[in-house]
């Protein structure tokens, strides 16, 4: 008898690749055969994002796809686009299932139970749920996504992820470890600690994300542990020096700024000014001088004029940050920022953007420069791209090699020879002891 098959998209931020990871091994541990999503499918899953307008349309885009490839083909829509937009998502000919961010956990049910496919909506309302679904990935065959927070207690004006996603919430420790030792088990080198807000790890235990991280450092197993974004007022000294002193946690660092304006800060209603964002910067570049500082930023905010962007841009190009992930704004139903007026032009939002992503590629070019013959470990992805092949050192810095598929998954000490056209490390092997 043939397997049924099932086919996952994946659509956001890491924490969606961790979730869709963990609901699709309950379909393959239950018999499903676990295909591509531009194959033919019995079942195909979308995990939706709705961050920004491009997001929604790209999730739309994928439902009618899998229509279109299966007309009889069960097809799930789960996650954040669901959570909020349920009703468009109805109209859309060919779904069967439109899930919350709690009940896409019980979708494997939903399809072995329930005989009726008509269009069924399930959500719980997030509002006051507690409850927390741990999640890590193993789509990967070095990194692994580990879903340690979810929710979001801040409600920044632009932001419709609290509203998506709930408030925040975690495992306890004990709990978050024995998850991280199943990981420990597995040929993973690497894992991701991933969340909405995770310096928010805790609070409804009575614990911190630094009791875990110290609690985290000693599992066995995982050699190398890199955490993903961290708001800066929740990034405090105490953290900086473990990390700086810690072997496994790796010295990267992704710190959203989102304006480097205190009008436009106090506007976004963060709970930071940039001053001390610029002192969480001076005390990681004061511990760890090679460590990867990697910041987010919006362009185009309501009222954004061309004084608070060139003020941004100057504190950010003083500051020493290694490269910019930039973001124009977009305006999400529902939240603060929606309502105000004077928004920014579209051209206004996409020369801002370039002259963003111009400063980005030179300040990462000098964070690169200043690796130039230093040593490092790098862990050898499975990527392999025109002869050659791809990895990461500790500080998030993309090497390259020619082809050796034994290189996979293996970390191996090396000195960085020569920043190459493509902005990737040419490398020297200092050794042969493969980890």
């Amino acid at each position: 008898m043939n397997k049924k098959k099932v086919a996952f998209q994946t659509f956001g931020c890491k924490l969606n690749i961790s979730e869709s990871s963990t609901i699709s091994r309950d379909f393959v541990e239950n018999g499903f055969e676990l295909v591509s999503y531009k194959d033919k499918a019995d079942v195909y899953v979308i995990n939706s994002c709705l961050v920004t307008a491009i997001a929604e349309k790209k999730c739309r885009a994928a439902i009618r796809q899998a229509h279109k490839r299966n007309s009889n083909a069960i097809i799930a829509v789960i996650g954040c686009f669901s959570e909020l937009r349920s009703d468009e998502i109805s109209k859309i000919p060919g779904v069967n299932y439109i899930l919350g961010n709690n009940e896409k956990f019980n979708l494997l049910n939903y399809v072995l139970n329930n005989e009726d496919i008509s269009v069924k909506i399930e959500m719980s309302g997030l509002k006051n749920d507690n409850k927390f679904n741990p999640s890590y990935s193993t789509d990967g065959h070095t990194r692994s996504f580990f879903k340690i927070q979810d929710g979001c207690d801040y409600f920044c004006t632009y932001c419709i992820i609290p509203f998506a996603r709930g408030r925040s919430r975690s495992d306890t420790i004990e709990n978050t470890i024995k998850a991280a030792e199943e990981i420990g088990k597995t040929d993973f080198k690497e894992i991701i600690l991933t969340g909405v807000n995770i310096g928010d790890f805790g609070k409804n235990n009575n614990e911190t994300f630094f009791d875990l991280i110290k609690q985290l450092d000693k599992v066995s197993g995982i050699e190398r542990i890199r955490i993903s974004s961290i708001e800066p007022e929740l990034l405090s000294d105490e953290i900086i020096e473990f990390i700086a002193s810690s072997e496994k946690i790796l010295p990267h660092f992704h710190i959203p700024l989102q304006s480097g304006s205190n009008t436009i800060l106090k506007a976004m209603k963060r709970k930071y000014n940039r001053e001390l964002f610029s002192e969480r910067i001076k005390k990681i570049k004061q511990l760890i001088p090679d460590a990867c500082i990697a910041i987010d930023v919006i362009v185009g905010f309501p009222d954004e004029t061309d004084e608070d962007f060139s003020d941004s841009y100057k504190f950010i190009e003083q500051s020493q940050i290694s490269y910019i992930h930039v973001f124009s704004y977009s305006d999400r139903p529902d939240t603060l920022a929606s309502k105000m007026k004077n928004k920014v032009s579209n051209s206004i939002k996409k020369q801002r953007s370039k002259e963003l992503h111009l400063l980005s590629e030179k300040m990462k070019l000098s964070f690169y420069r200043q690796n130039i013959n230093k040593k490092a470990k790098v862990l050898f992805e499975s990527d392999c791209k025109e002869d050659y092949i791809f990895g990461y050192t500790e500080n998030y810095i993309r090497v390259k090699t020619k082809i050796d598929k034994s290189l996979i998954n293996k970390i191996i000490q090396v000195r960085l020879k020569e920043i190459d056209k493509d902005s990737v490390f040419k490398i020297e092997f200092l050794d042969n002891k493969i980890q």
